[in-house]
């Protein structure tokens, strides 16, 4: 399976990222060393969404805290970068696509990533991973 992140990018050209205690969500919490992840610098903190591919080199599963009733998962992970995008996708471009059921991977993106605007780790389908490759081929 392959995993898509939304976070703040302090430095989109860093070779290794590390992201502490990230909120998951749609399988998020199974990201794991070896998997691909696509990651988003999120808007919200400025970003310009999809920036690069990379390789977890490593995942550690946040405990829950027993003073917390209800608590989404949360994982530290770091990613070794492996490819930067060339072409463009954000929320400008994934918003339009609305039709909750349509089987797109542009709209199973914008549903993970936008219908709820939070930063967060995202488990995706193949066909979104596949899609989301596109953006690394060079012309």
């Amino acid at each position: 399976m392959a995993y898509a992140i939304k976070a703040e990018i302090e430095d989109p050209q860093a070779e290794i990222l590390v992201f502490a205690a990230q909120k998951t969500m749609y399988g998020g919490k199974h990201i794991a060393e070896g998997d691909i992840v696509f990651l988003f610098a999120s808007e919200n903190e400025g970003g310009q969404g999809l920036f690069a591919r990379g390789i977890v080199t490593s995942s550690k599963a946040i405990p829950r805290r027993p003073d917390l009733e209800r608590q989404t998962p949360r994982v530290s992970i770091t990613i070794r970068r492996t490819a930067l995008a060339t072409k463009r996708l954000s929320r400008d471009e994934l918003k339009r696509f609305k039709d909750w059921n349509d089987g797109r991977p542009e709209t199973e993106l914008n549903f993970k990533f936008y219908r709820q605007a939070t930063n967060k780790i995202v488990g995706i389908s193949d066909g979104a991973a596949a899609f989301l490759e596109e953006f690394f081929q060079h012309p």
